[in-house]
């Protein structure tokens, strides 16, 4: 360990030498003096840790204990030659760090003798290691060796440029170190090209973001193999050892290392705390340590921010900061290692800014001190010059240093505003400038309230993002939507988007949609009184002003009424209608939808979601053009449809009065909630059923009309007590996902029950017939005898779920227009819900007649239509009472059993 390593690390502070060296030389067992050594050492290292001990005095001290146990270890072998064999520290142990849990990363470097002389020393040497209890990762190499293997893999090539001599003689170590370094192993420029390429395919793996729920200090974006990467490309091209080394090259200001090294420490801080909460090695927060961590540094919950969101805002804030040094020392080593012998070329733009070889710079050093909007000017000329890359690194560094000037001054100057709706308004790049400019933070600093939700988490599984990344993800995927590549996933979105008359409102609403979040109260009313101020200070008129703020306030509307109500029924769509009002604003809300559902969790979009808003969409559409003040009627509605149905049943040979008559009893829900085709598919099928006493099964995918990528069951049976229970629990054993249940009661005693169902990955089922014919069967045979009901099924609640495990909300009331009990659920989603809330229907003798499944992340919000025994609005108090009392004791009971 070099002299700076030595004096942070006081390892006399942590093990007492004279008593350890005593200890051996008793011929005490040296395997219990090594554990009980590491063991008190750690323990005074994590009491330490808790009373505010310097973060770098523990990493470095947990370091210089294991160098002295690790050198003792070593001396009680014998070693023929200590010239011809050394014992190196490598990885982030050469650097001399060490977390209480991490990895002792150790090469044997042998000279070119024959290793068999050392082997059984060796052997001996590791496995006391491994009998200690250390965390071994160990490799035996010669110098030879060391280069090959270099070559060949750049990992190996970056740890033994870490590396550092524990015991042996260190010219050997020194020897290997100029091998494995010269131009023959990496040149300078290989180095870097490879080290850029892993960094790219390790921030591909998060979505190259720093924002991702459950982060890895070590590899997410903005974490510290970042930093490394940066000290290990320094120490390749420069020779430098530490970071502060780039201050004497001029790569970093001293205020600069200043805030890499807080950012630094504040991620060794956290991950100390997460081994030591762990008790071993783990880099992932995932969302329990979160939590713990949190109450660790004192984080409390407050008004609309919990302590857990609190404590990731500050981790998020970071890695952001880390990330854009990241980007900048990257840039300023591209130029110096792969473009210093490129021609130098430079286009004038203006007088402000010109382009130096496909980079953006200013002309010259005072341009943001004499002309402050040129801090919005430089991201609308990226916007609009498709042939400039990026921005070289002196200009970040100068837009760093120059961003204090975004006051309320010059968020009110008329340059400043116009530059941003330009930027709006640009045909190009409009999502990545303004990430760019958040990643500078220069966003949220001219739009304040931007500001206060970056790195906001929001504490749950719906939401994979902070507030402001997803935010930037909605306006990437309304960019997205213009393309042609994306005219088969979206047709709809890509139509809408490629007509709206003013493209920039959407933007606009795409930047406020959220914008109130972690305020308390309704953040879509709160974010529509922050986009008028938006809109009045950018000078929009009044009409683009309320269509913006009516899309913020209404941003949800759209998602909650095709995933919550009976969207076949026509007062739904007429009521949604009278909200729209008109088809600009179901055009503009259409596209906001579908962009908020797809940035918020990429699991979410599927065939069945984008099926719900498009029926939405059209249905809606067609009832403006029909005019709000002429609804569609029922009556009509039903009598086309009838027609419609016995067309198709002409040549099925069942007589015409034998369907009319069947019709008759089916009550007209079935026929404005079926398309014809169904109608006659069931028709046909159950008169061929005759008196068959078992239940008829029928599986089918769904119609494009109804809900395309989603299969029905359809079961015709006796109105049996209890069916419901029944049929979801077999579901839930096939690991179907009902998303959608229908139930018509006939006047002679029989029930018609549609089942909407994907798998429990929310994809469509599999085609093959024996598959589904498993499904017709198991169903059959579950639903023949009610005396064979299954009882609920206990099948394992994801990790994540158990953390998201919200109280369960219950709610009752009467509709009189249906005369049925509306009961909403709102629960964390686990496998069995449904089959859980059957089996208390069961109980209390409730029947169900319809049901609308809408899971939402890692909750559920579900609504039943129900009646009591004798087919009525349930009305009894008592029985309501215990209905949701058991509703929530046992969904929130069975959660934390599993």
């Amino acid at each position: 360990m070099n002299t700076t390593l030595q004096q942070l690390a006081e390892t006399d502070a942590f093990i007492d030498i004279h008593a350890f060296e005593a200890r051996l030389a008793s011929g005490e067992s040296p395997i219990k003096v090594f554990k009980s050594t590491i063991n008190k050492a750690q323990a005074e290292m994590d009491a330490r840790f808790k009373s505010g001990e310097d973060i770098r005095k523990l990493i470095y001290g947990r370091a210089g204990v294991i160098d002295t146990i690790l050198t003792s270890a070593w001396n009680l072998f014998t070693w023929p030659d200590d010239t011809q064999i050394s014992l190196i520290a490598v990885g982030g142990y050469g650097r001399g760090e060490l977390h209480p849990h991490s990895d002792v990363d150790l090469m044997i470097l042998v000279d070119d003798i024959d290793p068999a002389a050392y082997e059984e020393s060796i052997s001996q040497f590791l496995t006391l290691l491994w009998d200690i209890a250390l965390e071994i990762g160990s490799s035996v190499r010669s110098i030879e060796d060391c280069y090959d293997k270099s070559r060949d893999d750049i990992t190996i090539a970056t740890n033994l440029i870490e590396s550092r001599p524990l015991t042996g003689d260190p010219r050997l170590h020194q020897r290997m170190y100029d091998r494995v370094t010269s131009e023959g192993a990496w040149t300078d420029k290989e180095f870097f090209i490879a080290k850029l390429k892993e960094q790219k395919a390790r921030h591909e793996k998060t979505n190259n973001t720093e924002y991702n729920l459950e982060p890895n200090l070590k590899t997410s974006p903005g974490g510290l193999r970042d930093l490394q990467t940066i000290g290990w490309v320094a120490k390749r091209h420069f020779g430098t050892t530490y970071i502060r080394d780039l201050v004497d090259h001029g790569f970093v200001t001293e205020s600069e290392l200043e805030t890499l090294n807080r950012g630094e420490l504040y991620l060794w801080t956290v991950r100390y705390a997460l081994h030591m909460h762990c008790r071993r090695r783990e880099d992932r927060l995932l969302f329990d340590h979160q939590r713990t961590l949190a109450d660790f540094f004192g984080y409390k919950d407050q008004h609309g921010a919990l302590a857990v969101e609190q404590f990731m805002s500050k981790y998020y804030r970071v890695a952001m900061a880390m990330g854009e040094f990241n980007d900048m020392l990257l840039q300023y080593f591209s130029e110096a290692i792969l473009k210093i012998d490129d021609k130098q070329t430079i286009t004038s733009i203006n007088k402000r800014f010109q382009i130096h070889n496909d980079y953006l710079e200013v002309t010259y050093d005072k341009v943001f001190e004499y002309h402050p909007f040129a801090l919005l000017e430089a991201f609308v000329l990226l916007a609009q010059n498709d042939e400039i890359l990026g921005v070289r690194a002196s200009t970040i560094r100068l837009i760093r240093d120059h961003r204090h000037l975004i006051d309320d001054d010059f968020r009110s100057d008329l340059r400043n505003t116009s530059l941003f709706m330009e930027l709006l308004r640009s045909p190009n790049g409009v999502s990545t400038e303004l990430k760019r400019m958040n990643r500078y933070d220069i966003l949220g600093r001219y739009l304040p309230e931007f500001g206060k939700i970056v790195g906001q988490m929001q504490h749950d599984l719906f939401h994979i993002y902070t507030v402001d990344a997803h935010t930037m993800k909605v306006i990437q995927k309304m960019r997205q939507f213009r393309h042609t590549d994306h005219r088969e996933q979206f047709p709809i979105a890509h139509r809408v988007v490629n007509n709206l008359p003013k493209i920039e409102l959407l933007y606009i609403a795409g930047l406020y949609h959220d914008i109130a979040k972690g305020r308390g109260g309704d953040h879509s009313e709160l974010g529509s009184v922050d986009v008028m101020e938006f809109c009045e200070r950018h000078h929009l008129g009044k009409w683009d002003s309320h269509l913006t703020a009516w899309l913020v306030r209404s941003h949800l509307l759209m998602s909650m009424t095709a995933q919550r109500k009976d969207i076949t029924d026509p007062d739904v769509i007429h009521n949604f209608a009278m909200h729209v009002r008109d088809t600009v604003h179901l055009d503009y809300l259409y596209v906001l939808t579908v962009a908020d559902i797809n940035a918020t969790n990429h699991t979410l979009w599927n065939n069945w979601r984008a099926t719900l808003l498009r029926q939405l969409y059209m249905e809606t559409k067609r009832a403006l053009r029909r005019g709000l003040e002429n609804p569609i009627n029922k009556e009509d509605r039903i009598e086309q449809v009838q027609h419609d149905a016995m067309l198709i049943l002409a040549h099925s040979g069942q007589p015409e009065e034998e369907i009319k008559e069947f019709w008759s009893m089916l009550g007209e829900d079935y026929f404005l909630r079926e398309e014809a085709r169904n109608i006659a598919w069931h028709t046909q099928s159950i008169l061929e059923h005759g008196s068959n006493e078992l239940p008829l099964i029928l599986i089918q995918q769904t119609s494009y009309r109804v809900f395309e990528g989603a299969t029905e069951i359809f079961i015709y049976s006796e109105d049996i007590p209890n069916l419901f229970s029944a049929t979801v629990a077999t579901l839930d054993q096939l690991h179907l996902n009902i998303q959608d249940a229908r139930v018509i009661l006939t006047d002679d005693g029989r029930t018609l029950n549609t089942y909407t169902v994907l798998t429990d990955d929310d994809e469509a089922l599999s085609e093959n017939p024996s598959y589904l014919n498993s499904i017709q069967e198991r169903l059959i045979e579950e639903l023949d005898d009610p005396d064979d009901y299954p009882d609920i099924i206990h099948r394992r609640v994801p990790r994540q779920m158990k953390l998201f495990a919200m109280p369960t909300t219950v709610s009752l009331s009467n509709d009189p227009n249906l005369q049925l009990t509306v009961m909403e659920v709102r629960s964390p989603d686990r496998p069995g819900l449904l089959a859980r809330i059957g089996q208390i229907f069961s109980e209390l003798d409730i029947s169900v007649r319809k049901a609308k499944i809408a899971s939402v992340g890692e909750r559920v919000e579900d609504f039943f239509f129900l009646t009591d025994n004798d087919g009525l609005p349930i009305s009894d108090p008592a029985l309501c009472q215990e209905l949701q009392t058991r509703v929530c004791r046992e969904l929130d009971e069975h959660i934390r059993d599993e």
